[in-house]
């Protein structure tokens, strides 16, 4: 009986490391990445970074994203 559950139990756990593995691979190749170079812009009192034209169509209002910033020039005085 204990051998049963035994090996009833590693079986559920290796199908549940496969559905695992199988969903974060589909995730891993739907998942589309860009990199781009922008200047910061300035919209009234804020500081924005604008997408480009160019992924509109990927980059559509309620995608969500990961953003990674790195300065790689900054200026001497603050926008005025």
């Amino acid at each position: 009986m204990v051998l049963s559950l035994f090996i009833f139990y590693f079986v559920v756990v290796i199908i549940i490391k496969f559905i695992n593995i199988l969903q974060n691979t589909y995730f891993i190749h739907k998942m589309k990445q860009f990199s781009i170079t922008k200047k910061v812009a300035k919209h009234g009192t804020q500081a924005i970074i604008v997408i480009p034209r160019v992924l509109e169509q990927e980059l559509k209002p309620g995608t969500v994203v990961e953003l990674k910033i790195n300065i790689l020039k900054e200026v001497e005085n603050e926008f005025e």
